[in-house]
């Protein structure tokens, strides 16, 4: 039903569509960066964006900040934000705008077992997790020894359950199993909710597809330059690449028997929207590449804005917000160690 969206969106999804315009209309500007840049103390950021939307989640803040106190307390605005929008939407919103934060809750997981392989304190982990992917269970899954245990006794009850019955194994949690595990539940995620939005149709559809697909490839080109020089097979590499997206499925086949970060380059430059974001870098470079994907994924955000009647601007929204929270944090870093010849480095400007 492409193109009638306007006859009926309004009815359910007019208002929250109004809210979250609205906050994109709160985003940092370049203006804000600018000034932000300038800064010379956490303090003197903390002034910085007490003009901003951000203030009084900041204002009770005491001296001295630390850059993990503004990272808290941005973080915390869009949580509220997000919870505004869920307690308000009603079906098939309220189901897209879960979907957003399964990620979020695959990351907690991973950071969870991770730090139990290592001996960290739980608590400690806990706090470090985003809380938008907290979940009732998530403190135990220290007692995990393997997967099949993971699944068993933690995840059967999340939203997660049916993306592990791909990575249930026996084998012993480590290092580079729990790094498969991450990869394999994104891409059973990502497939997921391509799906969905497929079924949701329209402009939706259109809109999430690019935005998905893009995710997707990004995914497929880190995971081939981190898998260079391990011992994970072409086959293994493969398998843990989406089945959807530009590079599927002949950018894969490519991709799986890369072996330099050169050759990653030669297999994505045959592919004109990608072909720009490895201009940017030197041969023999990966480094600038994260920036370079994320400049890139800023741009196809915005671009969602400029359609109406669609659930890909909540996506989008929460997408820039994390990105400008990405910002400030390195921002704060910078102006705390006393760096700020490299504050631009990392910075992605959104508008």
């Amino acid at each position: 039903m492409y193109g009638f969206e306007a006859l009926t969106f309004n009815v359910h999804g007019g208002y929250l569509e109004a809210i979250v315009r609205g906050y994109h209309s709160g985003l940092l500007t370049a203006a804000d960066y600018n000034n932000l840049c300038q800064c010379e103390t956490l303090d003197d950021i903390k002034m910085h964006l007490s003009a901003t939307e951000y203030g009084s989640y900041l204002q009770n803040e005491p001296s001295p900040l630390h850059t993990t106190t503004i990272v808290e307390k941005c973080t915390l605005k869009l949580v509220d934000e997000y919870k505004h929008m869920l307690t308000q939407a009603t079906e098939p919103l309220s189901t897209f705008l879960e979907y957003i934060t399964y990620g979020h809750m695959i990351d907690n997981v991973v950071l969870i077992v991770t730090g139990t392989l290592h001996e960290r304190d739980v608590q400690e982990l806990l706090e470090k997790c985003h809380p938008l992917g907290m979940f009732d269970s998530i403190a135990t899954l220290a007692v995990a020894q393997n997967m099949r245990e993971l699944y068993r006794l933690v995840l059967v009850d999340t939203p997660l359950a049916p993306y592990f019955s791909e990575c249930i194994t026996s084998e012993d949690l480590d290092d580079m199993n729990i790094e498969i595990m991450r990869n394999t539940l994104y891409k059973a995620y990502l497939e997921d909710f391509y799906r969905f939005c497929q079924k949701l149709g329209g402009a939706t559809a259109e809109i999430m597809s690019d935005l998905l697909a893009f995710e997707a490839d990004r995914r497929a080109v880190n995971i081939s330059i981190n898998s260079i020089g391990t011992e994970l097979t072409r086959d293994d590499r493969r398998k843990l690449y989406s089945n959807f997206g530009l590079l599927y499925p002949y950018g894969h086949e490519e991709l799986a028997v890369c072996e330099d970060i050169d050759q990653v380059r030669a297999a994505m430059e045959k592919y004109p929207p990608y072909q720009s974001i490895f201009t940017k870098l030197s041969y023999g470079e990966s480094q600038m590449l994260d920036k370079a994907f994320y400049e890139e994924e800023v741009k196809r955000l915005c671009l969602a804005f400029e359609q109406q009647f669609h659930y890909g601007v909540f996506f989008a929204y929460m997408r820039l917000r994390e990105q400008e929270i990405r910002n400030l944090m390195w921002i704060s870093e910078c102006v705390a160690q006393n760096q700020k010849s490299r504050v631009h480095d990392s910075v992605v400007f959104i508008f």
